[in-house]
């Protein structure tokens, strides 16, 4: 019941919007090609799910994301390890890090394309830094915070460095790693959008620039719909329960 009862309410806001939209436009007579009915942006729905391209701009967008991602995670959480464990590592990265995380996601799209042309390459290293850097911080602040006392009592009981990895490390840096994947996700949601608005023909960045260009702003509103449903859908489905049952699982907090 209690589960039906928050569903419900995080979908009200979302259909009051609706709702409003709904009343405002036909009331004012806005012009289409300022802003669409909702019955023009249901209709591009169904007609664009009818020839499949929706399905086609989603499913490139959500394999990119994902690649993306990945390739992130991967890669940031041992050097984030190793930047916990070492001063000598974390003094020396620590300005390098300052620098490019400023620079991660969007500003690299124009170098993006030069180095790997406009294509699959391009999106996929533009993801990958608006992931890594989060990331390897989160991780970072995760193993930084594991008391000295624990490493030393893992230590003095044999454990090697491989037993300190997995079952001291890992587990205490763990749900500030989630939390950085589930921000750093956000990031790269948000670059692979941009990135594919310049270098790529399909995806739904792709979608809504071509839309532009003929005017069809219900296919634009289309777009901006489905990109924030499948971020809502991803972030409750996926990522917050992650975090949730990692936090319970290895953090300080237990379920009431």
């Amino acid at each position: 019941m209690a589960s039906i009862v928050s569903t419900a309410m995080f979908i009200a806001p979302l259909a009051a919007l609706v709702l409003i939209w709904a009343i405002v436009v036909p009331l004012f007579d806005v012009s289409p090609r300022v802003f669409p009915s909702v019955q023009a942006v249901a209709a591009a729905a169904m007609e664009s799910i009818h020839d499949g391209t929706l399905i086609r701009h989603v499913g490139a967008s959500l394999l990119r994301v994902a690649l993306g991602t990945l390739i992130g995670v991967v890669t940031a959480v041992p050097l984030g390890i190793a930047m916990g464990v070492s001063p000598a590592v974390s003094t020396f990265l620590t300005p390098l890090f300052r620098f490019f995380s400023v620079l991660a996601g969007i500003a690299w799209i124009p170098i993006a394309t030069l180095w790997f042309g406009y294509g699959f390459g391009a999106i996929i290293f533009v993801i990958f830094n608006a992931v890594f850097f989060v990331v390897a911080y989160n991780t970072l602040l995760g193993v930084s915070t594991i008391p000295p006392a624990l490493r030393n009592a893992a230590a003095s009981l044999g454990a090697g460095r491989w037993a300190m990895l997995t079952q001291v490390l890992l587990p205490g840096a763990l749900p500030n790693i989630v939390t950085g994947v589930r921000t750093g996700l956000g990031f790269a949601w948000r670059g692979l959008i941009a990135a594919e608005m310049i270098a790529t023909n399909v995806g739904l960045g792709y979608m809504l620039f071509v839309a532009r260009d003929f005017y069809r702003t219900e296919v634009i509103i289309l777009g901006m719909i489905v990109i924030g449903v499948l971020w809502l859908l991803i972030d409750r489905l996926l990522l917050v329960p992650l975090e949730r049952s990692t936090i319970e699982r290895w953090g300080m907090v237990r379920r009431a």
